[in-house]
């Protein structure tokens, strides 16, 4: 398989279903797998809309998906000012009742990759295609 990508660009919207399923599109596999990562990219998607640009409709995400013989990948841009390095892999908030502070944590336990943009606008996330087709985590690298 020879490294294939796509771009998607759309308005920083709420509205993430439609995008959501187009992302997921190459984890045909249902399963706990695949709803862990389900889970992981919406809150990547949720945290560029709102933390990034806002909630602003009048700005965009760009994401791109990159297939790989052995990662899939999603890098996802926003039009923010970043995330500071200092913040990008926070503690489970002590507070269950804690109103923010779960999503950032939630993304580094459901990827196998988190990388972040030197800006922090830009985040990159990746699984090993080896959860989704039996074979475990202990496909090779890319």
């Amino acid at each position: 398989m020879a490294l294939r990508w796509a771009d998607f660009i759309t308005p920083s919207t709420l509205q993430l279903a439609p995008l959501l399923d187009l992302l997921l599109e190459p984890l045909c596999h249902p399963g706990g797998a695949r709803m862990d990562v389900q889970l992981g990219l919406q809150e990547v998607l949720v945290n560029a809309v709102r933390h990034g640009n806002g909630c602003d409709p009048c700005k965009c995400l760009r994401v791109r998906r990159i297939l790989s013989p052995h990662w899939v990948i999603w890098q996802v841009q926003d039009e923010g000012p970043g995330v500071p390095s200092h913040a990008r892999q926070p503690p489970l908030p002590a507070s269950p009742d804690a109103v923010t502070g779960r999503g950032l944590y939630i993304i580094h336990h459901c990827f196998d990759d988190v990388r972040w943009s030197r800006r922090g606008n830009r985040l990159q996330v990746a699984v090993r295609r080896g959860r989704f087709n039996g074979r475990g985590s202990d496909s090779p690298d890319r």
